[in-house]
């Protein structure tokens, strides 16, 4: 008679061994993978945030995980087009505008606040030693916005304002800048370049603000740093569902199910790298479907309408 504990036994040996060799198929077929962010802060910074992340990932995975930063949002976009970043950083916007362009990616993750929700804000940022004190004094002022593909940079602050009956932007302020990056929008408010800057904000102790403020990287005529009390915010958006991570739609499943399950172990397995990532102001990954950002498409399509009937 054939040992029942010798038949459990041997299908679980081969039930290892599929999984083994399935692993092994995608390894050979991506011996490195391509993880791509776009920089709120200058290089270096985003290197150091993520550098303790990525060495994670490559060891969870058991392939080497290259870290691309990003020249800006179109970049990552066009790298899933091309398949050259298979794993790649979001925002809101930037995933809706990717879907629109018919890059085939599929979004499994999301950050979740320390507090437990999954949004932030785009804010309007003003110096508090400025007369300002709503968009409404802001007419005919410089406006510092970041990429043309933000959400909270860009197309958030549109859409609010497009709320507020200015319909465009570029009339109804003296100059709109796009400078680059969140950080860059908010030196360029502290120095005096632009008026108002549209920027991320989640809470007090976690945003661009915030951690410009802690690094002493926003400062005075006289070189003193600037404290949060130097800045104002006149206007304040509806919330904004946190950028995804999102994984090429062609790759295979158990490499996709792999890249899945080493970020919801991250906060457990290493703590120390995913807290890096956020200054320790995230929970967690929280699971998310492509489908989230159904409604950010929407928004784009609207913004992009905007834009349209300016040129016409």
């Amino acid at each position: 008679m054939i040992n029942r504990r010798l038949v459990i036994a041997g299908a679980a040996a081969l039930a290892f061994s599929a999984t083994a060799a399935s692993a092994q198929d995608w390894k050979t077929k991506y011996p490195e993978l391509t993880f791509a962010v776009v920089p709120a802060e200058n290089a270096s910074g985003v290197t150091e945030r993520w550098a303790p992340f990525i060495s994670y990932l490559s060891k969870e995975l058991g392939v080497k995980v290259n870290l691309r930063i990003a020249n800006d949002y179109a970049a990552v976009i066009e790298g899933q087009r091309t398949g050259t970043i298979h794993v790649a950083s979001y925002g809101s916007a930037s995933f809706a505008r990717a879907r629109l362009t018919g890059v085939h990616t599929d979004a499994f993750a999301h950050d979740r606040n320390i507090d437990g929700t999954t949004g932030y804000y785009s804010m309007f940022f003003v110096l508090a030693k400025s007369p300002y004190k709503s968009i409404d004094d802001l007419k005919g002022k410089n406006l510092g916005l970041v990429d043309p593909n933000s959400t909270s940079g860009n197309n958030v602050p549109r859409f609010e304002l497009n709320k507020m009956q200015i319909t465009d932007a570029e009339s109804y302020f003296g100059k709109v800048v796009f400078t680059g990056s969140h950080e860059n929008a908010l030196l360029a408010l502290s120095q005096g370049t632009v008026d108002v800057a549209a920027n991320q904000w989640t809470a007090d102790n976690d945003s661009t603000l915030a951690q410009m403020l802690t690094k002493g990287m926003l400062k005075n005529a006289d070189g003193s740093a600037m404290k949060k009390e130097d800045f104002r915010i006149v206007h304040k958006s509806a919330p904004i569902l946190n950028g995804p991570y999102a994984v090429l739609t062609d790759m295979p499943a158990d490499l996709k199910a792999s890249i899945e399950k080493a970020f919801f172990e991250a906060p457990a397995k290493d703590k120390a790298a995913f807290d890096r990532l956020s200054d320790g102001q995230k929970k967690d990954f929280a699971p998310a479907t492509t489908k989230d950002w159904d409604g950010m498409i929407e928004l784009i399509k609207f913004v992009d309408s905007l834009r349209k009937k300016k040129a016409s």
